[in-house]
């Protein structure tokens, strides 16, 4: 299962956020640095409102949405990349995920220290940002030593890797993450640059962490604007606003005391949803369906993923044995009334096993082991 690591400076909101993303108090969230060393590790349900729909043509009332895991990482401090705070293991901890949601505070309040000692979340990120480029810096350096020998006797797959190298470390030393590197990659060299595990090149998502107040006229928060706008013009990602205590808080709700008091404050729905969902697809996965007499399911695979692949996803004998897919996009299923209609208008198709499957398709596999 891939993982979403929450990262970000000290008393940000980094812990309040995990815990209310996994519905849980795993994560100790006290008023000073350091308050998490270890990383904190859940496994969250992704919003999904397309299963109740499909349900209701399917005639079953058992829905089970897919899921994904989120890491608490220790937080952060400037000269990380040196080793201080818990520098090493934070930066060690990043490496192991495969995404980074990063936390950045946007809200004052003289009752929760600021390990800078105000509020600012450009420099924020700038912060975190520049230990993390200078981490890879040095793995960089290191990577070019290691090859330094086969470069020099003309080994091919070591010259090509010391020319990426030497792109990224350029790029790198303008203070720029890996991933908005400009140079464009063969299939070949993307690989060869994913293996060099570089913590600027993972996909990033920020998460603006405000006031429970200031939530409904978030768009008008300058520190909010501020954030979104540095997001996309230095880091080429998106920016979710969430207020983690307000979630923390709805975590300990029914789904309709949240969806009222959500109302009352005048939210449209949870920021915690939207990252959710604006996570699973950061990691490029997607979602399609199947259903039986018991009950409708929502599974993950990657974008691309084939028919044969996704059959793969509910049972290795499913992919091993591939016949056909049986095929229909869930709004044309929904439209249609009921699955036999479905058939008769057209709506479903048969895809072989090289269907490239699209996100919210609705599948039945034919297999033979």
């Amino acid at each position: 299962m891939l993982k979403a690591g929450i990262v970000g400076l000290p008393n940000v909101g980094k812990s309040t956020l995990f815990n209310a993303v996994t519905r849980s108090h795993k994560a100790s969230a006290e008023n000073y640095p350091f308050c998490t060393i270890e990383p904190n590790l859940g496994v969250v349900t992704v919003p999904e409102p397309r299963l109740e729909p499909v349900a209701r043509i399917a005639k079953v009332t058992t829905l089970i949405p897919t899921t994904i895991e989120f890491v608490d990482i220790a937080g952060l401090v400037k000269g990380s990349s040196q080793g201080e705070g818990l520098g090493n293991k934070f930066l060690s901890h990043i490496r192991e995920v495969d995404a980074i949601v990063q936390v950045v505070r946007c809200f004052e309040d003289p009752d929760i220290v600021h390990v800078t000692g105000g509020v600012d979340p450009v420099r924020d990120i700038g912060i975190v940002a520049t230990e993390l480029v200078l981490a890879d810096l040095e793995t960089v350096k290191k990577r070019q030593e290691k090859i330094s020998k086969d470069v020099k006797r003309g080994d091919k797959h070591a010259l090509l890797e010391a020319d990426l190298l030497q792109k990224i470390g350029a790029h790198l030393n303008t203070g720029k993450p890996a991933n908005t590197l400009a140079v464009p990659l063969a299939p070949e060299e993307k690989s060869i640059v994913r293996s060099f595990f570089l913590l600027t090149d993972k996909p990033t998502l920020f998460a603006a962490n405000v006031k429970e107040g200031d939530l409904a006229s978030a768009d008008a928060n300058p520190q909010v604007t501020a954030v979104r706008e540095f997001a996309r013009t230095h880091h080429a990602c998106g920016t979710v606003v969430i207020c983690a205590q307000l979630e923390s808080d709805l975590a300990d709700l029914s789904p309709e005391e949240g969806a009222a008091y959500l109302k009352e404050l005048g939210a449209a729905e949870s920021g915690l949803s939207v990252l959710i969902r604006s996570v699973y697809q950061l990691l490029g996965l997607r979602t399609f369906f199947t259903f039986n007499e018991k009950e409708v399911r929502a599974w993950t695979i990657h974008a691309g993923d084939t028919a044969s692949r996704a059959a793969g996803a509910i049972h290795t004998d499913f992919e091993r044995g591939f016949i056909k897919a049986e095929t229909v996009n869930w709004e044309d299923l929904v439209k249609s009334g009921s699955v036999g209609h479905a058939r008769e208008t057209g709506r479903y198709r048969i895809e072989g096993r090289d269907y490239v499957v699209k996100d919210g398709d609705v599948l039945l596999f034919r297999f033979s082991v």
